[in-house]
C-alpha cells in the first residue's frame, strides 16, 4: 500500500506543477516519483499501519508492480517531447498516467473482488480521458468515445459477475472463494456462471476474442505516448491479474474454464495475425499484434503451475520492452497521427543505431532466438505442450505468420532510399529509452535468475 500512497501523492505534485507551466519540472517529479516508487515497492518499508495494509505482493506480484513502474518511466521519459507540447495539460498528462498506474497496483495486489474492481476502474478511467486529449482530432475524441462505452460494458459484466459469485460464496475473498467452491452450501450454478461474466469483463481488458473489436480504433485514434502504455503496462497488468483471480479464485473449476479460454486464445491468435498482415497503418498493425502477443499471454493461464507467473513475467518483458522501442520511434516522425509504415523507410539505414533497436525489436516479438521474446514465448508454449499439444501447434503456425509481416517491415526500416516528405527528430531521451528496450529485449531473460 505504501507504493500506491507515493503514486498518488507524485501525481498530485505532478498535477499541482502543472498548473505553474514548468513541464520540465513535471516530467523530473514524476521520474524521482517512480524512482521512489520502486525503492518503496522492493524494501521492506511500512510507515501504514497494518489495518491500511489491503493488498498483497506475494509471490512474482512484486516482480509485476516493479515491471509496470519501469515501464511507465520510459514511456513518460521517452515521450517528454509529446508531453510537453501543450505546457499547460504536461501536468495533467503525467498526473493521469500516475493515476492510473497505482490502479495498476491495487489490481495487481488484490485478493479480493472489492480491491479487483477499483483496481480496474481506477486503472482505466484515466485511459479515457488521455484517449481523447487531442481534442482537434477526430480519430482521438472516436478513440475515447468508444472506449468509453466498451470499458463501460467490461465494468457492467464484471459487477454482474462479482455478485453473482457473492450470491454463490458469501464471500468476496479469493482465497475463500477456492475453499467454498464444490463445498457444501456453495450454489456452483452462480458461481459458474459469475465467472462467465468476470472472464467476459477481463477479456475485454486485455483485448481478446470476442471483445477485440475497439482494440485496433482505440490504438489508432489515441495519441502515441498513452497508446504506448495501453499496450505494454495495461496489457501486462490485465494479463496478470486475469492469472491470479484464475488461478486463485477458480483454481479448483479449472476443468471448466480453460477449455473456453484455449478456443479464446485460437481465435484471438488468428484475428491478430490475419488482420495485420495488409495493415499500412503502424498504429493499427501494432493494435493487431497487440491482439495477438495478448493471446500469446494467455497461454500462461492454461498452465497451473507457479511457473506460468515466471513464464508470462518474462513473455511481458519482451513484448512491452519491443512495443515501447517501437512507438518511441514512431514519436520521432514528423506525423503524430495516423503514420504510415512507408513513413519508416529507409530510416534504420539513415539511423543506425535506431536500425538495430527495430530489427531487435521486431525480431523478438517474432520469437527469434536468443532474444526475451524467444524465451518467453518458449516458456509460455512449453508449460502447455503436453495437454495443448494442438493449440501449440497453431501458435507456432501463427508464430511464422508474424515473422513473415514484422520480416517485411524490418526491409522496409532498413531500405536505402528514405521515406519523401517524412522528417526525423531523435532527442537524447529518446536514444536513452531505444538504448534500454534494446538491452532489455537482449538480455531481460537473464532476469529469472533473481525474480
Amino acid at each position: 500500500m505504501e507504493a500506491i500512497v507515493v503514486i498518488f501523492i507524485t501525481g498530485l505534485l505532478a498535477m499541482f506543477i502543472g498548473i505553474m507551466n514548468k513541464p520540465n519540472l513535471v516530467i523530473i517529479t514524476s521520474l524521482l516519483g517512480l524512482a521512489l516508487t520502486l525503492v518503496v515497492q522492493n524494501c521492506p518499508v511500512h510507515f501504514l499501519p497494518e489495518k491500511y495494509q489491503l493488498l498483497s505482493f506475494g509471490g512474482y506480484a512484486n516482480s509485476f508492480a516493479s515491471l509496470a513502474v519501469i515501464f511507465t518511466s520510459a514511456i513518460i521519459f521517452g515521450g517528454y517531447n509529446y508531453l510537453k507540447q501543450e505546457k499547460s495539460h504536461t501536468g495533467d498528462y503525467a498526473a493521469l498516467l500516475l493515476f492510473s498506474l497505482s490502479g495498476a497496483f491495487c489490481l495487481i495486489g488484490a485478493e479480493d473482488f472489492f480491491m479487483f474492481f477499483l483496481g480496474v476502474e481506477i486503472l482505466s478511467i484515466p485511459l479515457y480521458v488521455l484517449a481523447g486529449s487531442k481534442k482537434k482530432s477526430e480519430l482521438s475524441s472516436e478513440a475515447a468515445i468508444k472506449y468509453f462505452f466498451t470499458g463501460a460494458l467490461a465494468t457492467c459484466l464484471l459487477l454482474f459477475g462479482i455478485a453473482l459469485i457473492y450470491g454463490g460464496t458469501n464471500t468476496f475473498n479469493f482465497h475463500a472463494i477456492k475453499d467454498l467452491i464444490n463445498a457444501p452450501g456453495t450454489n456452483m450454478s452462480y458461481v459458474f456462471v459469475g465467472m462467465l461474466f468476470v472472464m467476459s469483463a477481463l477479456l475485454f481488458k486485455v483485448g481478446a476474442f470476442p471483445f477485440h473489436f475497439w482494440v485496433a480504433d482505440v490504438y489508432n485514434g489515441s495519441p502515441t505516448v498513452f497508446m504506448t502504455y495501453m499496450a505494454s503496462v495495461v496489457k501486462l497488468v490485465g494479463v496478470f491479474a486475469f492469472l491470479k483471480l484464475f488461478q486463485t479464485a477458480f483454481g479448483e473449476i479449472h476443468f471448466f474454464w480453460s477449455g473456453i479460454l484455449a478456443v479464446v486464445i485460437f481465435v484471438s491468435m488468428f484475428i491478430g495475425n490475419l488482420s495485420a498482415l495488409n495493415q499500412r497503418k503502424f498504429k493499427r498493425l501494432m493494435a493487431f499484434s497487440s491482439i495477438t502477443n495478448g493471446a500469446y499471454a494467455l497461454v500462461a493461464l492454461l498452465n497451473r503451475d507457479i511457473a506460468s507467473e515466471v513464464n508470462l513475467w518474462v513473455f511481458m518483458l519482451g513484448y512491452g520492452s519491443s512495443v515501447i522501442a517501437m512507438l518511441t520511434l514512431s514519436l520521432t516522425l514528423n506525423q503524430e497521427e495516423d503514420v504510415e509504415t512507408t513513413s519508416f523507410k529507409g530510416i534504420g539505414y539513415k539511423y543506425p543505431f535506431v536500425g538495430v533497436v527495430s530489427i531487435i525489436a521486431l525480431l523478438s516479438i517474432s520469437g527469434i532466438p536468443p532474444l526475451t521474446g524467444f524465451f518467453g514465448k518458449t516458456m509460455l508454449f512449453a508449460s502447455a505442450f503436453n495437454d495443448y499439444l494442438l493449440l501449440v501447434i497453431f501458435a507456432l503456425i501463427n508464430s511464422a505468420i508474424g515473422v513473415y509481416f514484422y520480416l517485411k517491415f524490418i526491409m522496409l526500416i532498413m531500405s536505402k532510399e528514405p521515406a519523401e516528405g517524412v522528417e526525423v527528430h531523435i532527442t537524447l531521451n529518446q536514444y536513452i529509452v531505444l538504448g534500454f528496450c534494446a538491452l532489455a529485449i537482449t538480455f531481460g531473460w537473464c532476469m529469472i535468475f533473481f525474480i
